[in-house]
């Protein structure tokens, strides 16, 4: 068994805590005024680093829950436990445990498990992206108009600072030119949702690495793009991200506020 193969069957084993988690009610504490963390998250995150470390020993692991800030590693993989940690304790199913390898600047590798609906999304960099073993492919849409577009609400919105403002503006620009747009809590999910063609476009801000960090990947090996608000290279220190299945993808961009315009 190679390494990712090893790595695909750690991930199905942490799903099985979350699963459990699930099933039960929850407790959870505030990390802030609207951002949750529940036992799970910390179960999960504990168990993914211990199985990981010794498998990919040159990597240095960067976790949501015990990552203490600073200047990213060079090479990393980032683990978001639980993305959607409040559709968790509130018992919607769209959720999912991310992993993304990533080295000088470029995803490597990438996992996205949704246990609770069995959506095991993986890719690896040139080998294209797959679903329970399904190959994905973005949607071939071209025209805004007919575009579902996901996307999210930062966690700082009840300051109503520069990113609510973004938020807001975008949507009152967009939304006119779009079919619809679909907030489903967790961006790990969404850009695999957009990777199976489920959606046409994604674009949030305020994110964290190990949000996307597994996502990207697996949107570009389906065929997508992904790029900062400037339509240039995301990269993981970029405030807000947008990616497309590459037809709109200037549409969408052009139809996006610019940031801190309110």
């Amino acid at each position: 068994m190679n390494r990712f193969e090893e790595l695909k069957k750690i991930v199905k084993e942490a799903g099985v805590i979350v699963k459990n988690g699930y099933a039960k009610t929850v407790d959870a504490d505030k990390k802030s005024a609207t951002e949750l963390v529940t036992k799970y998250d910390k179960e999960v995150e504990e168990f993914l680093i211990g199985q990981i470390a010794p498998l990919y020993s040159e990597y240095k692991i960067v976790g949501e829950e015990s990552f203490k800030g600073g200047k990213l590693p060079e090479r990393a993989i980032f683990i978001d436990p639980i993305d959607g940690t409040t559709n968790f304790v509130h018992k919607f199913p769209h959720l999912g445990i991310s992993v993304g390898i990533w080295s000088s600047g470029e995803a490597e590798e990438a996992i996205v498990y949704n246990p609770i609906l069995e959506e095991f999304f993986y890719a690896q960099k040139g080998q294209g992206a797959f679903c329970n073993e399904q190959r994905l492919y973005v949607a071939d849409e071209e025209n805004l108009q007919n575009s579902i577009i996901a996307t999210g609400f930062p966690y700082v919105k009840h300051e109503m600072g520069a990113e609510y403002w973004w938020v807001i503006n975008s949507m009152q620009k967009l939304l006119p030119k779009i079919r619809d747009i679909r907030r489903l809590g967790a961006a790990a999910v969404d850009l695999c949702y957009l990777a199976q063609g489920k959606v046409n476009g994604f674009y949030e801000v305020n994110l964290q690495p190990w949000d996307v960090a597994a996502g990207i990947l697996i949107v570009q090996e389906a065929g997508g793009v992904v790029s900062n608000l400037s339509g240039g290279k995301y990269s993981l220190e970029d405030n807000i991200i947008v990616a497309s299945n590459g037809e709109i993808q200037s549409q969408l961009l052009n139809n996006l506020a610019e940031f801190g315009n309110d």
